[in-house]
């Protein structure tokens, strides 16, 4: 008898509304397995041996779900449509001028088009009311020009059961940043866009000294006097440092308070910490990143794409419920070990919606491999989420994902060759790469890698809505039970009432006591979730997406102390959610009323907005 593995109604709808292939009407997949049958079949069509042995491990880590690809692997892989398999990309630098900026506006379509998520970084755009040198026009400024795309993605994303997902990041010395954090707080305004503000270490030095904060802009793009007071900024799109005028200061405090209250009663906008993306990056030899793919798990330079994957950790605990309760790592290293050889082949099949997007994916070969119900893993095995016993669990889940990526990834080079970027002593230097074993870097040093990135931790909600509602990412439990609302394929909501992975297999009643274990997103003070995403950073070269979930009556002064908490912490990025009576929770528990997405639109990482 065929195991049922779609065993929840939310888990099916999401199957046949997204991940299913029906071809002109005509049903090619016929249970879950057709779908599984068909990513292996297809993603094994590039090994030139052993073909039938890869094609069945292939199948074996997607097979209940033990493995969970991006959501673009599952719907496109041996489609026959020209959609692209890499969930996210970063797109071209925007340059100020009409051709470029409709330029970069046709690529964005056919991208999301294709399928994929992007990110941009508006910082070129010249602040509203500056003039040009070359045409003499005065300047709307850059979220003007957000706005162009934002319409450009309510349309092309109208229908079906998905929309768009955008990521618009500016720099934190543009004159127009207070423009920026602030665009959301009119009602409608940029529904499609996630907002992210690029903080530097020298920003946030000025914060902690209450200096003034200069906002600049490259004088070879303004008119004005020659005299006016300038400064050498590293500027969007530019290797070095070039000259910016100084248009007026603010105390840094002052804007770094903005930041916050926006965020604070908003959700938006988050930081980006780019010095440390910078710093971090694996090929920082060669790459200037200022933006992140919409959810923030892969920072990206211009025309830069990942695709995605997350191990189901759900799958590899044995004795659940017990004191015997443990994880299976060596389970863990060997689907990693495959699922790394699965993600890499996934570039070599996948179509392209642009020439530019190829040559950055081939020539760097990025995955994000990562990890799902963390949460759900952790409460079987008796662990409170909030706990230091928690947080060293994962830390040692991470690790194996990490190195045994980065093994993996070091074989694969010695069979089929490093990534075309690959310059190994410079490669060898780079922060990240120094913190891993000797073995490890010993190993690049002598075969070379695969691929220039291996891990990222992205919120896959949807694939993990399909996997029997495990915990999503390293997010906790939002509630053991609660309603969903999701799109269907007319692209209108439908409502669910969802019951948590690790809830409904210990058989657990509502009316019972639970374990200390079963703790939910809104009983952990937001200090934990930030702690749980900090514990992972050291092991993640691409990024983690993670939604710190802050009370509604949560003090301001404290949501101010957490993101400084989150720069000292080390990580890359922080995102917080504090639900308002404006723009309402992510999800519905079961003791709210349904109602519906307030008029802010949809929070970042819903699954309306993910890649997925």
């Amino acid at each position: 008898m065929r195991k049922p593995y779609l065993d929840t109604p939310i888990a099916q709808h999401v199957w046949e509304t997204r991940y299913r292939l029906v071809v002109d009407g005509v049903v090619r997949d016929q249970n879950i397995e057709d779908t599984w049958r068909r990513v292996a079949k297809t993603l094994v069509s590039v090994e030139e041996r052993d073909t039938p042995d890869w094609e069945e491990r292939f199948y074996r880590i997607l097979e209940d779900f033990r493995f969970l690809p991006g959501g673009r692997i599952l719907a496109g892989a041996g489609s026959g449509r020209r959609v692209t398999l890499l969930n996210c990309f970063v797109m071209g630098v925007i340059d100020d001028c009409m051709e470029s900026i409709f330029d970069r506006l046709k690529e964005g379509a056919l991208t999301m088009q294709a399928g994929g998520g992007t990110g941009y970084d508006f910082s070129n755009l010249r602040p509203k009311n500056s003039v040009a040198h070359t045409s003499g026009r005065i300047a709307s400024g850059p979220v003007s020009f957000m706005r162009i795309w934002d319409a450009m993605c309510a349309t092309v994303m109208s229908t079906g059961a998905r929309r768009g997902a955008m990521i618009a990041s500016l720099r934190c010395d543009h004159p127009d940043i207070e423009d920026f954090i602030d665009a959301k707080r009119t009602p409608g305004e940029l529904l499609h866009f996630n907002l992210s503000v690029q903080v530097t270490d020298a920003f946030m030095k000025a914060v902690n000294q209450d200096e003034l904060w200069p906002l600049v802009f490259p004088v070879d793009s303004l008119e004005g006097e020659a005299e006016s007071e300038t400064v050498m900024r590293h500027w969007t799109g530019q290797r070095e440092a070039v000259a910016c005028r100084v248009i007026r200061q603010i105390p840094a405090r002052t804007l770094w308070a903005r930041i916050m209250l926006a965020a604070y009663e908003t959700a938006e906008p988050g930081v980006l910490f780019v010095d440390r993306i910078n710093a971090l990056n694996n090929l920082a030899y060669r790459e200037q990143i200022t933006t992140t793919n919409p959810c923030g798990e892969i920072p990206l330079p211009p025309y830069g794409a990942c695709d995605l994957g997350s191990v189901n950790l759900t799958r590899f605990v044995l004795e659940p419920f017990t004191s015997r309760a443990h994880l299976d790592l060596d389970a863990i290293r060997e689907t990693v070990k495959v699922a790394v050889r699965l993600l890499d082949n996934a570039i070599d099949c996948s179509p392209f919606p642009l020439e530019a997007q190829a040559e950055q994916a081939r020539g760097s070969r990025r995955i994000g491999l990562g990890i799902t119900g963390l949460a759900d893993a952790l409460i079987m095995l008796g662990l409170h989420y909030g706990k230091a016993g928690a947080r060293h669990k994962a830390e040692q889940i991470m690790q194996t994902v990490c190195h045994s990526a980065y093994l993996a990834s070091i074989e694969l080079a010695g069979e089929k060759g490093s990534f075309p970027f690959f310059d190994r002593d410079r490669y060898l230097q780079g922060k990240f790469i120094q913190t891993l074993p000797e073995a490890i870097r010993r190993g690049i040093s002598e075969q070379g890698i695969r691929n220039s990135h291996l891990t990222a931790i992205a919120p896959s909600g949807t694939i993990s809505l399909l996997a029997g509602n495990v915990s999503s990412g390293i997010e906790p439990v939002f509630d053991f039970r609660h309603r969903r609302r999701v799109l269907n394929q007319s692209g209108d909501y439908e409502t669910f009432e969802v019951t948590d992975y690790a809830f409904r297999h210990r058989g657990a009643s509502m009316n019972q006591e639970l374990p200390a274990s079963f703790v939910d997103a809104r009983s952990l003070p937001p200090v934990d979730h930030l702690r749980m995403q900090a514990a992972l950073q050291p092991f993640v070269d691409n990024a983690i997406s993670k939604t710190i979930n802050v009370p509604e009556d949560y003090d301001f002064e404290d949501f101010l102390s957490l993101y400084e908490t989150a720069y000292q912490a080390g990580v890359k990025g922080c995102t917080t959610y504090r639900p308002t009576p404006l723009r309402g929770g992510i999800l519905l528990s079961g003791k709210q009323q349904d109602k519906e997405e307030g008029a802010l639109g949809a929070h970042c990482c819903s699954i309306e907005r993910e890649e997925d």
